[in-house]
């Protein structure tokens, strides 16, 4: 089963529209979704109702999503998350409030190899953003590969018996392909689509081969203008705009 891998859309339908076309279908079997789909971009609707069109096998919700259909107060976001996501359960149709209220939570068993959360295992709001966080979900995650997100950085922790030990890929044009060892267990972040934290400003997903136990990570440039207008066109913080251009 090849898996394509997406988080962090962060309603920029550019991004996720750039990402779709740079990974066609014929190329994965099944999609799997790690949260966020919505805040901080301007079109929550239009992610939504494509990532339905995706038929998914798994989406888990992320904190952004639980903010904006009122599952959670946002009172741990900073001033311009808490008004981005203000914005969007404005903006959201009642329809897809509906399908964020019914995400469920991660983590989440995919088959007996791989497994799904937001930002842990053990807390679908925790960021894992070193090795001792990594080590710790580890600890906890009940499948050799867990898939997460949350921290909008692609990074790959491996646990084997010399230890535990990260890698951050350099994920040039074509992607990065690396292959996963049978001996060995994995936390395995792909990146944001629409949202990106590493300094890199093209969107980030990956497609995970099960059967040869090969995971690709790919980044794709996209209309980064476009995605900055509509968040002005919509009276967003321009902040958010901004950011899209530096990857920060």
């Amino acid at each position: 089963m090849r898996f394509l891998i997406l988080s962090d859309i962060h309603a920029n339908v550019d991004a996720f529209d750039a990402v779709l076309a740079a990974a066609p279908r014929h190329t994965w079997d099944r999609a799997l979704v790690l949260g966020d789909l919505v805040g901080y971009g301007a079109e929550p609707n239009a992610v939504i109702e494509r990532v339905l069109a995706l038929e998914p096998l798994a989406v888990i919700r992320g904190n952004h999503d639980k903010a904006a259909c009122g599952l959670g107060d946002a009172s741990d976001f900073n001033h311009v998350a808490r008004l981005a996501a203000v914005w969007t359960a404005d903006a959201l149709t009642p329809e897809n409030r509906m399908y964020l209220e019914r995400l469920p939570a991660g983590p989440r068993s995919i088959d007996d190899g791989v497994e799904i959360c937001h930002g842990a295992p053990f807390d679908e709001d925790y960021y894992v953003f070193d090795l001792g966080d990594a080590s710790r979900a580890l600890d906890t995650a009940s499948r050799p590969v867990c898939l997460f997100g949350h921290t909008h950085l692609p990074v790959v922790y491996r646990r084997d018996a010399g230890g535990d030990a990260g890698l951050v890929p350099n994920v040039d044009t074509d992607g990065v392909q690396l292959p996963l060892t049978a001996d060995a267990r994995y936390m395995i972040n792909p990146g944001s689509v629409g949202q990106p934290r590493d300094g890199d400003p093209r969107a980030a997903f990956a497609i995970y081969d099960g059967d040869l136990r090969v995971i690709t990570l790919r980044r794709v440039e996209y209309p980064v203008r476009a995605a900055q207008k509509r968040i002005f066109d919509a009276g967003l913080p321009p902040n958010l705009a901004h950011r899209l251009a530096v990857g920060r």
